[in-house]
């Protein structure tokens, strides 16, 4: 069994830590509790591991938030993996920071990363991990608040809710996403 965990973000220095990146964090996170480093592969930094006898690709695509379909679509089709084993990890500014839900479809609301990928796939039967980044910005100032820093506040929150994501998307590999789903989201 072969599984896609994407996480979206943009590449790039100005990038690092910023709100929009989170999936990107997620990642790595993921990537340092199965023991394993990213490399630079077509499209996207990669890393794979083995899980309790499952194989994990872990993408952060390089394509840039915008295009993430582009990276997403490539290794789904070249590692042979089913949808239902993919996952798109994600912020979402219509969830209170550090919220975490899962789910298995929906539209890409106002998330670029997820409309692109809906856009290259043509539907949008994948699940994500949405992890909340809230809305505490002024009309007109979206683009700055998704691309900005996290505040110490919000650091110590996501040092607290980035392990539960890990733990939620190791469920949805080893239980599926009905049973993370339960098991997670309402928590």
């Amino acid at each position: 069994m072969k599984y896609l965990i994407t996480g979206l973000g943009n590449i790039g220095d100005e990038y690092v830590n910023s709100r929009h990146n989170i999936g990107f964090i997620v990642a790595d996170a993921l990537a340092a509790d199965l023991g394993v480093k990213f490399t630079t592969e077509r499209f996207a930094f990669r890393a794979e591991a083995k899980f309790k006898g499952r194989t994990i690709i872990i993408i952060k695509p390089t394509t840039y938030m915008n295009l993430s379909g582009k990276a997403y679509r490539y290794w789904l089709t070249s590692e042979n993996i089913e949808i239902e084993n993919s996952l798109v990890v994600v912020d979402d500014l219509d969830l209170e920071p550090g919220m975490l839900r899962l789910k298995t479809k929906g539209s890409g609301g106002s998330h670029n990363g997820l409309n692109n990928i809906i856009e290259m796939l043509g539907h949008n039967n994948f699940s994500r991990l949405r992890v909340g980044i809230g809305s505490d910005f002024a009309k007109g100032f979206q683009i700055d608040y998704v691309l900005g820093q996290f505040t110490k506040q919000e650091e110590k929150l996501f040092l607290e809710k980035i392990p539960v994501a890990v733990e939620m998307i190791k469920s949805f590999i080893l239980a599926g996403p009905a049973n993370a789903m339960n098991a997670y989201n309402n928590k």
